[in-house]
């Protein structure tokens, strides 16, 4: 992808086409690292970048759950904590979270485009307190251009901690995973071993 949304025809696509551009960029933070450093932590907070890609995951799910009124509310099993999707399991790998994030937002792609009025309402979930207690609904539209602003945030953590992490930013990094042969961006490469 390039490192602009791509032309677009009306709101639908536009609304799509940015959420997808901000979804590469989360991605794009992972390329090349180890799981060691996918889950590492190496800046004031406690995210990683697995952890990132993983929340951003189930954040596109559960808005979903309630654009198609599965779903009550965000949900939360028992024995979770506050920050439990931000963090990967023993089990889980970055391959396996990247490869989950993708499927996510196929199935928000593919939602969006069977719903004919971006209009349409989706409920605001009660007793959330971050949640507005005077709103009854919001639009599906509303959804979208809040699932672009939780991404691009998050898009913005995973910058700040891959930088971090090897010193990688993003252009050098989309060069070295999209293969640009464009030379504005020098192609980002894993430190070779120190002698």
């Amino acid at each position: 992808m390039p490192g602009h949304a791509p032309p677009v025809a009306d709101e639908r696509d536009a609304l799509l086409a940015f959420l997808a551009q901000q979804r590469q960029g989360l991605r794009i933070t992972a390329h090349g690292l180890t799981e060691e450093q996918a889950r590492s932590a190496p800046s004031a907070s406690e995210l990683n970048i697995a952890g990132l890609i993983k929340h951003a995951a189930r954040c596109e799910r559960g808005w979903m759950d309630l654009v198609l009124r599965r779903e009550s509310g965000p949900r939360r099993e028992a024995d979770e904590s506050d920050d439990s999707d931000f963090r990967l399991t023993p089990d889980e790998t970055l391959a396996g979270v990247l490869d989950d994030y993708r499927q996510a937002a196929a199935e928000t792609d593919e939602i969006v485009a069977g719903i004919a009025d971006l209009g349409q309402g989706v409920p605001v979930p009660r007793g959330v307190p971050w949640f507005p207690a005077d709103v009854e609904q919001w639009s599906v539209r509303w959804v979208l251009l809040h699932l672009i602003e939780e991404t691009a945030r998050h898009g913005g953590h995973a910058d700040v901690i891959r930088e971090t992490v090897d010193g990688a930013t993003h252009y050098p990094l989309m060069a070295a995973a999209e293969r640009w042969p464009d030379p504005w961006f020098r192609p980002w490469e894993p430190a070779g071993p120190t002698t």
